[in-house]
This record gives structure tokens, sequence and C-alpha cells, in this order.
């Protein structure tokens, strides 16, 4: 991990004196000014080891040519982020909810086709899945520094633990593992069609970030996460569930095909504002996403009009009746946040400070319109049995 050390220099003449504000403590200011009556530099570190050194001295009248001042904690400046900050953002515990909406949604469509739901299955399918997420997580962060996008990125775990091939191997183990798992569980099933499904959504994660294809690079990752996420992993699970009635060969009705388009809809949003406060440095590799190709601007304006279009599929769902009335009406309650989220991108695009933000606000906003989805899924079976 690139040093959280900084420097704050000034110059100091006797017309202009420009002095950087700091956070220091009293041991660290009275030392600063026995110092600067006799003329020395200072130097200041976290850890309160404070060394001076002599500095230039024009008869008698003391003047700095420069000092400087290190602070290696949030003393700095607001572009400081503590070891604590970066390991969550390292460990995007709230990404994981990617996992957790398909497989979910596609349970609660199980449930709502047959009446039933294996909690054994429904556990063991998340355990492997938050793996491949994990992969996902940590190849993208060893690919991406290997193009130099996140070169200047202080939350990529390959800077944080300063090893890439560690990385990488570790990357590849968890992939390993959460396959195994998923294949296990398909062969519990005893549905081939489900680990198809879910081979696939893979391909497309690899595809997306792995050499030599690196999608992502073309702009191409929207189309492969809502494929992946969406028709992919939805369904696929949404089979895992059915077959544990007594149907030989479950059908992929309407109704699973609707809730799966809803759930890659909002999990590609989160992708889409990921690009936000990345503009620069994706410009910088070659990295061509949708918001290099377009701008801020254009980018809070489609956000704006692909939240129009999910709640618009929604209602068209609705009137189609391939989704239950009470999904129309659980998912409706989710406006106010989707409205939140077009908001805060109209305010801060160009705020790469706060922008950052963006991908978590859609993150509330995936998790809870899939919980809306899954539990209209439910409550419809609830009361077709009254």
């Amino acid at each position: 991990m690139a040093s959280t050390a900084s420097a704050l220099t000034t110059t100091t003449s006797s017309s202009n004196v420009a002095t950087p504000f700091l956070y220091l403590r009293r041991t660290h200011i009275s030392h600063f000014t026995s110092n600067f009556r006799s003329g020395s530099r200072v130097c200041f570190s976290n850890n309160a080891k404070i060394s001076s050194y002599p500095c230039h001295d024009y008869r008698n009248r003391v003047k700095f040519k420069r000092f400087e001042c290190r602070v290696e904690d949030s003393y700095t400046n607001n572009k400081e982020i503590s070891k604590g900050t970066l390991i969550w953002r390292a460990i995007k515990l709230p990404i994981y909810s990617v996992a957790l909406v398909p497989l979910t949604v596609g349970s609660a469509a199980a449930y709502l086709q047959t009446g039933l739901f294996s909690a054994r299955q429904y556990f063991t399918l998340l355990a492997s899945s938050v793996l491949i997420i994990a992969w996902l997580n940590l190849s993208n962060d060893v690919y991406d520094f290997d193009t130099g996008a996140d070169k200047n990125k202080k939350e990529s775990v390959v800077n944080m633990v300063g090893s890439r091939t560690g990385t990488h191997a570790a990357a590849y183990a968890l992939l390993a593992l959460g396959f195994v798992g998923l294949s296990w569980a398909s062969m519990v099933a005893g549905n081939f069609r489900a680990i198809l499904l879910l081979a696939c959504a893979v391909t497309c994660g690899y595809i997306y970030q792995c050499p030599p294809f690196r999608l992502s690079y073309q702009g191409l990752g929207e189309p492969l996460c809502f494929a992946a996420f969406g028709p992919f992993a939805t369904t696929a699970f949404y089979l895992m569930q059915t077959a544990t009635s007594e149907m030989i060969s479950p059908l992929v009705t309407a109704t699973v095909l609707s809730a799966s388009l809803l759930v890659g809809f909002t999990t590609t949003l989160i992708l889409f504002c990921s690009h936000f406060h990345q503009v620069e440095g994706d410009r910088a590799v070659g990295k061509m996403s949708p918001l290099v190709r377009l701008d801020t601007e254009k980018g809070s304006r489609i956000v704006k009009m692909a939240m129009a279009m999910l709640y618009s599929l929604l209602l068209a769902f609705g009137l189609a009746k391939t989704l239950p009335f009470t999904c129309i009406f659980s998912c409706a309650l989710t406006i106010p946040m989707a409205k939140l989220v077009v908001s805060y991108v109209e305010d801060n695009h160009k705020d790469n400070s706060k922008i950052f933000m963006a991908k978590y606000y859609c993150v509330r906003l995936h998790a809870l319109f899939g919980a809306a989805l899954a539990a209209g899924l439910v409550a419809a079976r609830l009361l077709t049995k009254r």
C-alpha cells in the first residue's frame, strides 16, 4: 500500500506568509515554537518523534526558506483515510448483496411455484456465491494493478498487502472453492441446467476482467454484469430450489424471467455508478468505461433514465401479469430510495470525493428492491393459499 504520509510545505517571506492548517498536539506546538525561535527546520510525525536541524538564518532575522511537516495520520488533510476505512473499502462488504439478491429472489420464485424452500440448499449456495464474488473482487484488483488503473487506489487489496502474487493465488483458490460448492449443490438438486447457467455467469465474470479478454476495458462490463447476475444466476438458483420438489423438469416461467431481468437491472446500476469517481484514472490507462466514452454529466442523465426504465418495467410486468401484484406494490415502496440515488448523482457527479458514495447508494437500492421483490413473490404464494 502506498504510504499514507503526506508532506505539507510552506514558504515564508517578510511580506508573504503562507501557513498550512494542521491539527497538532500541544507537545508538537511547544517544540515547534522553541525551534522556530532558534531558526531551525522542524519535522513532525504521527508518533511524536520530532527532529530539528539548522535552517537558514540571515543576520539575526529568522527566515524559513521552507519547512515540512509530515503527519502520518488524519491530521494532514481531508484526503487522508484511516486504515480501518481502507480495510472496509477493500473488503467491500455491501457489494456482497449481489450474491444474496439473485439467490433470494430465485428461491422466492421457486417457493411461489412449488411452496417449498430448502434452507440447507439456500445457505450452501449463499456461501459458494460469496466465494465467487470474493474472487471477482480480488482478481479485479490484481488485473487493474497490472494495467495501472489502481495505481493510486489506496483500498486496492494488492496495494494494501503488497503482494500481487499472493492476492492472485487467493482469488483463484476462492473461485475453485466456490465453484465446487455450486457444483455440489447442483448435483444434490439433480439439475444439470442450473450448473450450466452458473458456469455461464462465472464466464461472464472472467471475460469481464481477466486477460486476454478484459471486456470491461471496452466498455462491455454492464451487459456482462446484467446477464451474469440477472438471467443466468437468478434462474439457476430458481432451478436449484424447485428441484427440491417432485417436479422432474421444472419450467423456467415468465415470472422467473421477469424477476431475473429486474435483478440484473439493479445490479448493473451498481457497476455503472462505480465508474463516476474513476473517470480520469480509467482514461489514463485506456479503460473505456461508459463514463469515459460519455462524461459524468451525461452519465447522471443515464442514471435518471435507468431508474425510470426500472419502474416502468416493473409496472409493465405487473400489467402483463408476469409478476404478481404483491411484487408491484412492495417494489414501489423503494421509489424514495431510487429518487435519492438520482438526486445524489445529479448533485455530485463532478465531485470525486462525494460521488464515490453513489455506488453504495445503488447497493442499498439493489438490496431493498431485491428484498421487496422476494417478499412480493412469497406474499403471493401465501395469499393464494387462503
